[in-house]
């Protein structure tokens, strides 16, 4: 299982160890909005980070984007703003990936393509804005039979 977080905004809720008990790993899909942030999700489980427009992109402990591979699935994060005003139709058009993972806009939202492909944003965990209620999300990656292709679910989890 994975954790999706997004536009933490330099808040760590609480009940964001709660909906990503279990998880491997954590991606966040950036405006961490700094490095308490990354060590508090880091209890959790590792942490892979993208900065988003509001982080210092210098910071070595966050990248342009990520690929990273979890049971047989290709996930690529980034955090949107690159795109102007991403949708998933659009993260899915500019980017590889099974999964392609975008923050930015802070609207939970998972579409699957015609190819099966997920493009999705897990909402934004930090500050409450927009009159969003915030949310993270969690993929589950199932290994079928031999031969067969995983099968990933996705869950947004809402947040407080």
């Amino acid at each position: 299982m994975v954790g999706v977080i997004s536009d933490t905004h330099g808040l760590v809720r609480p009940g964001i160890a709660a909906a990503f008990a279990g998880v491997q790993l954590i991606l966040h899909a950036g405006d961490v909005g700094g490095s308490a942030v990354l060590e508090a999700l880091s209890a959790i489980a590792p942490v892979d980070a993208v900065y988003g427009n509001v982080d210092d992109r210098h910071d070595p402990s966050l990248a342009k984007e990520r690929v990273v591979r979890v049971g047989g699935v290709t996930i690529h994060v980034s955090h949107g703003h690159e795109l102007g005003q991403p949708t998933p139709q659009l993260a899915l058009a500019s980017y590889r990936g099974d999964v392609v993972i975008f923050g930015h806009t802070h609207r939970a939202i998972v579409v699957r393509d015609a190819l099966g492909r997920i493009g999705m944003n897990p909402g934004a965990a930090g500050p409450r804005r927009f009159d969003l209620a915030p949310s993270v999300a969690r993929l589950t990656i199932t290994t079928g039979a031999a031969g067969a292709p995983p099968e990933t679910a996705v869950e947004i989890i809402p947040v407080a």
